[in-house]
């Protein structure tokens, strides 16, 4: 299991650019539900780690991003699918609602 750590210098080329699906947690370090989600993320990295590719990005370090991809809350989680935004989730979610959005 692989979780890339996505900044502003890396965003382009590691989740525009690649030839599959990013899963994108938007999240910030003092926020609780984010710390809740960060163990669904990791699973769920590690069991599609064969069909998807898994980054965070911390939104108070990569403020840019975040009004870019219009973040209003955290946690908030993107599908990008070829570039394109697939599928957003924002808030607590459960491992399967996400995993089935990816399949």
């Amino acid at each position: 299991m692989k979780i890339e750590k996505i900044s502003e210098d890396n965003f382009e080329q590691s989740v525009l650019k690649s030839d599959i699906p990013v899963l994108v947690d938007f999240y910030a370090d003092w926020c609780g539900p984010c710390s809740v989600m960060s163990p669904i993320v990791e699973d769920i990295a590690s069991e599609l780690e064969a069909e998807i590719n898994v980054g965070k990005v911390n939104i108070d370090e990569n403020e840019e991003l975040a009004i870019k991809y219009d973040i209003m809350s955290i946690p908030t989680i993107i599908l990008f699918k070829n570039g394109n935004i697939e599928k957003s989730f924002i808030g607590v979610r459960s491992k399967e609602e996400i995993i089935n959005a990816i399949r």
